[in-house]
């Protein structure tokens, strides 16, 4: 509570110079008036405590505060004005060198194989955190162990890949065999019109692969289908990317700061608009339907070869996938 806010900040000006470093801030730092328990609860209590040892640092008190958080969206303005957290360092997940560079660290002391190789590992853990890794690193040792071998090899990291994503394999459970893995080749963080509308294309590959070869569809292209909707209505609405719109938004996003998510979208555009919005919508949709399904009934022996390759191995690596496709002669082919 504010009573020990107190005797820490007393404690570092008598100990001066140091450091008081609060981790996780935002369980106390949230902005006030955005709980239920009034202003007077021990939280506010406690940050508004914060707020006044900060404010009665001199200059030359010689102590540094830090604080770190994931949630810098849910602070009271009051942390960030100049003179408290004012500076701020943020600290991005691992992109692919990274992770490469973080799954060396944590097997260096590891007996490796010869055959492995971290910059696959880093390939396909995209979203990893450090911690995440080194767990990683730390599951495969442990699936060696339970093989009785002493070498660490390839798959052993990559089967704890999918442990720690999808938790402890279960026997009774049966995955199809069709399912796969989509991962980035390279660390994106913008994205052109082409590549929304191949993505709106492979959404659609499961549902036009369905048709061609039962001649029936499942539940199981249905996620596919809600992303590919979502991704189709945030061109035409947030991107801009629509040719009858041009580059326009529309709705006001309406966001709960408390809980850091948005919770209504404010309709800010005629009925006549909307029409076209959908019209849009269902036409980029449409087409990437129809090129998904010229893909795969003109591909058709790529598409087995592909199938016959993953029931068999179950995964299959990028260099895998391009050399079956490569053996086929086939070359990317833009959707316009």
């Amino acid at each position: 509570g504010a009573s020990r806010v107190r005797d820490l900040f007393q404690t570092a000006k008598k100990t001066a110079p140091s450091i008081v470093f609060i981790d996780e801030i935002d369980a106390v730092g949230r902005e006030r008036g955005a709980g239920l328990g009034g202003g007077h609860d021990e939280r506010e209590q406690t940050l508004n405590q914060i707020l006044v040892e900060m404010d009665g640092f001199e200059r030359d008190t010689n102590v540094i505060v830090m604080a770190a958080t994931n949630r810098p969206d849910v602070l009271d303005p009051a942390l960030l004005r100049p003179g408290r957290f004012d500076r701020r360092v943020i600290l991005d997940m691992p992109d692919i060198n990274d992770r490469e560079a973080i799954l060396k660290i944590h097997a260096r002391e590891m007996p490796l194989d010869k055959s492995v190789d971290l910059r696959v590992v880093a390939v396909r853990t995209p979203g990893f955190s450090g911690a995440d890794l080194a767990n990683l690193v730390n599951e495969a040792a442990i699936l060696t162990a339970r093989q009785n071998r002493k070498i660490v090899i390839q798959n052993d990291l990559l089967d704890s890949i999918e442990k720690i994503i999808l938790g402890p394999e279960r026997k009774s459970r049966v995955i199809s065999k069709k399912e796969t893995l989509k991962l980035p080749t390279e660390e994106r963080r913008l994205k052109t019109k082409a590549q929304f509308l191949a993505d709106l294309a492979v959404a659609f590959g499961g549902y036009a692969a369905e048709m061609l070869k039962f001649r029936d569809l499942s539940t199981g292209s249905s996620n596919d289908i809600k992303q590919a909707t979502m991704l189709a209505h945030k061109m035409v609405t947030q991107f801009g990317m629509s040719d009858k719109l041009g580059p326009r938004t529309f709705g006001k996003t309406q966001e709960l700061i408390f809980l850091g998510r948005e919770i209504s979208t404010e309709k800010d555009y005629s009925e006549k608009i909307a029409s076209v919005i959908d019209e849009e919508v269902n036409s980029l949709i449409n087409k990437a339907h129809s090129f998904a399904k010229k893909i795969v009934s003109t591909k058709g022996k790529i598409l087995e070869a592909i199938a016959k390759a993953l029931m068999e191995k179950e995964t299959l690596e990028q260099e895998e996938f391009y050399k079956i496709v490569k053996s086929y002669n086939l070359k990317p082919i833009a959707i316009r």
